[in-house]
């Protein structure tokens, strides 16, 4: 059979793969308990609180290989694989590589020079691959979640600047970010406004727009304040939910598509 006879046309509609990464307490896992019929595989313990169906605590890295591997030979029903969280996952990555090589430091791995980051990723790439039948085989929603962080980006047209990113190492952020569908950014609306703070000089304050601390939005196209995309041409600002951004997909699909979940 020729390759050419093997050409897919059109689109094909598969479940997303989707990376929620914002600041603790903000509602990410609350998010992932509100995806249809969702199972967490937690690396930190956080969930006691949220009515959801999850694995015991993976304390090592093949804990999490178990409990993916269970996804893809068990019988099941459930929608969602949720993984709770890839910056807890990273350090259990980074505790096999120590493991292996002896040394009690990512850094220390393989010589040092940072190439335990890169053999990291062979790991990363072993979650993919797992997540990757979980999805076109068992049709699985694949969400995973992380916490955020502040970095530097030097950006080459302009001066550089401080935005948010998730809590992982640059080339692991890189891999997932680029499989993912979409990387959502969860924040609250803030505004700002500047004030006298003496001797002619004026100070930035911020406040929170909306009850409880702020509204809860997530932010689906990135800019200079935080890294985010999506593949389904969601250009506006959403509320923090599961069903915001599944109607949001949907009102983005060609007719005749509808995306899951």
């Amino acid at each position: 059979m020729s390759v050419l006879s093997r050409v897919q046309r059109g689109r094909i509609s598969k479940p997303p793969r989707v990376l929620l990464y914002g600041v603790e307490g903000i509602g990410k896992s609350t998010f992932g308990a509100q995806a249809p019929k969702p199972i967490f595989i937690q690396t930190e313990d956080g969930l006691d609180e949220i009515d959801c169906d999850k694995f015991p605590l993976a304390a090592t890295y093949d804990d999490v290989l178990t409990a993916l591997g269970e996804l893809r030979s068990q019988q099941h029903d459930y929608e969602t694989v949720v993984v709770d969280s890839l910056d807890w996952l990273e350090r259990l990555v980074w505790d096999k590589l120590c493991v292996e090589n002896g040394v009690n430091s990512i850094e220390k791995v393989d010589g040092g020079y940072s190439k335990g980051y890169t053999h990291a990723l062979t790991y990363w790439r072993e979650i993919i691959d797992h997540l990757n039948v979980l999805r076109s085989a068992r049709g699985m929603v694949v969400l995973l979640i992380a916490h955020s962080k502040v970095e530097r980006f030097e950006d080459p047209e302009s001066s550089p600047y401080d935005r948010y990113s998730p809590r992982l190492h640059k080339h692991a952020a890189a891999l997932i970010s680029e499989w993912c569908d979409a990387v959502l950014f969860a924040t609250r609306k803030m505004r700002t406004q500047s004030e006298d703070a003496g001797f002619n000089r004026k100070r930035t304050i911020a406040h929170a727009i909306g009850k409880d601390g702020g509204e809860r939005v997530l932010r689906c196209v990135g800019g200079p304040s935080c890294v985010a995309k999506n593949r389904y041409a969601i250009t506006e600002e959403l509320p923090l939910s599961w069903p915001a951004f599944i109607h949001a997909m949907s009102n983005h699909q060609p007719q005749g598509t509808q995306p899951n979940g």
